[in-house]
């Protein structure tokens, strides 16, 4: 019977974990953050291999996490999973800042007047306190 439970253990890990993939791959895709990533860095002709270099990544991530085996790779490989990781999160903060560019133009087309404090309050306690239960719980 443990065989059983591992395979369906498998099985709901790796879906769950595509199913938390696509929507990472979604939201990165809604945010046009790879084409504009590649237009701020000049290289656009690259923009397939961007897409294939995040999808084997986030598939990769998904396989290393679901087995979890500890791979023997010393400081210079976690140097170099930590720059990656770093160049990572650069880019998308970088992307993110550029969709904030569409906070004044909504603004302006609503014609908000006030309650703009309280909507990035809002957005800022939402991430406090989601960051607080994932830390804690």
């Amino acid at each position: 019977m443990t065989l059983m439970n591992n395979i369906v253990l498998c099985f709901l890990g790796l879906s769950f974990g595509m199913t938390v993939s696509a929507g990472v791959f979604a939201f990165i895709t809604m945010l046009d953050i790879i084409p504009r990533l590649a237009q701020r860095t000049g290289t656009a002709a690259h923009l397939y291999g961007y897409e294939v270099a995040i999808i084997l990544g986030g598939t990769a991530g998904n396989i290393a996490i679901l087995f979890a085996k500890h791979l023997p790779v010393m400081q210079i490989g976690m140097g170099v999973f930590g720059l990656c990781a770093g160049v990572f999160v650069g880019c998308l903060s970088m992307a993110l800042a550029e969709s904030l560019r569409v906070i004044p133009i909504f603004v302006h087309r609503l014609k908000m007047r006030q309650g703009l404090p309280v909507i990035l309050l809002a957005f800022a306690a939402g991430k406090l306190i989601g960051t607080i239960i994932q830390y804690f719980f």
